[in-house]
């Protein structure tokens, strides 16, 4: 962020923070809409529970900075909120990283089931607590894909010598490279004019990277091999709920609670708007290449999990609720 940017972000909280004791100030990045009204309900929720005593100003769209910028405003107490990928969230604490292991969940429905489970999810959205933040609850954020400027992915041969976006995260960069592409970690902001620059070949993400971010005008072809369903958290200082009563700290988790139950909602009918869109106004091509090879071609990045105690025991932990579901 540069110092203008900087100076302009720290007004507008200022000015945020002396409005009302308790209103708390959240920041995100550019979302799909389905997040975006979960984000507002969650807003809502909020006063609703604490009878207009808390309330929720939302910086939206990047105002503020990009994701590590904002969740690094929220670990040092100068935001109160923001909603991130998880993804992104392994290069503050890496037992995040197992959100990013390739293939982790079988379906949306094994997603849903391990990510209600406290057991799975408490001990990472705790494990940044010493370095002020925690994690409220997450959102829906899809099965990421490849999709290129130019070249359909129909198999991991095709991947050989691409240049891919991906998130900071060290165990997608590990996977990108395990199936012979090149990743290169950028900020969402910057992935459109990379692609139609030549920069990059492709990204991989959800349907909405093509619609919000646009990026079906420069990238046409995109191949289902949904390697991964990386959730998005909301991420709370622990100054500020250290500054909350019991009573509205209490509220807050609530409500961040029911948003999620809200985005489930609302989620599936969203994807497939954007899907349609992606084809109707942006002539993106839709593929479906066999999972298999991936899955091979990514199964030694588990033996290596091994060797990573507390990864290994949520990755056990999100298997053994999908056991549960048979």
């Amino acid at each position: 962020m540069t110092k203008l940017a900087f100076t302009t972000a720290m007004s507008l909280l200022a000015m945020a923070a002396t409005t009302q004791a308790e209103t708390l100030r959240f920041a995100y990045a550019q979302n799909a809409t389905p997040t975006v009204e979960a984000m507002q309900k969650f807003g809502e929720l909020v006063a609703e529970k604490t009878n207009g005593a808390v309330t929720v100003t939302f910086f939206p769209d990047g105002q503020l900075g990009g994701e590590r910028e904002l969740v690094e405003m929220v670990q040092g107490g100068l935001l109160d909120m923001t909603k991130v990928s998880g993804g992104l969230m392994e290069s503050f604490s890496p037992i995040y990283g197992v959100f990013s292991m390739p293939y982790l969940f079988n379906d949306e429905a094994h997603f849903y089931a391990a990510m209600d489970t406290p057991a799975v999810v408490d001990p990472i959205y705790s494990s940044t607590e010493g370095s002020g933040m925690v994690a409220l609850t997450y959102y829906n954020s899809g099965a990421r894909s490849f999709y290129t400027k130019d070249k359909p992915i129909m198999s991991v041969e095709d991947l050989k010598g691409l240049k891919i976006r991906v998130l900071q995260s060290p165990t997608l960069i590990t996977m990108v490279e395990m199936l012979g592409a090149a990743p290169i970690a950028m900020s969402q902001a910057e992935v459109y004019t990379s692609i139609q620059q030549g920069v990059l070949d492709g990204a991989e993400n959800n349907e909405f990277a093509i619609t919000i971010a646009r990026h079906g005008e420069v990238a046409k072809e995109y191949s289902y091999d949904m390697h991964s369903r990386i959730p998005d958290v909301v991420l709370i200082s622990t100054a500020t709920l250290n500054r909350l009563s019991e009573e509205y700290r209490a509220a807050v988790q609530e409500a961040a609670r029911e948003s999620t139950e809200f985005h489930k909602g609302v989620w599936g009918a969203s994807v497939e708007a954007a899907r349609k869109q992606s084809e109707d106004d942006f002539g993106v091509t839709f593929h479906y290449p066999d999972v298999a090879q991936f899955q091979a071609a990514v199964a030694p990045m588990y033996d290596a999990l091994k060797d990573e105690p507390e990864k290994y025991a949520i990755f056990e932990a999100i298997r053994d609720v999908a056991g549960s579901q048979m």
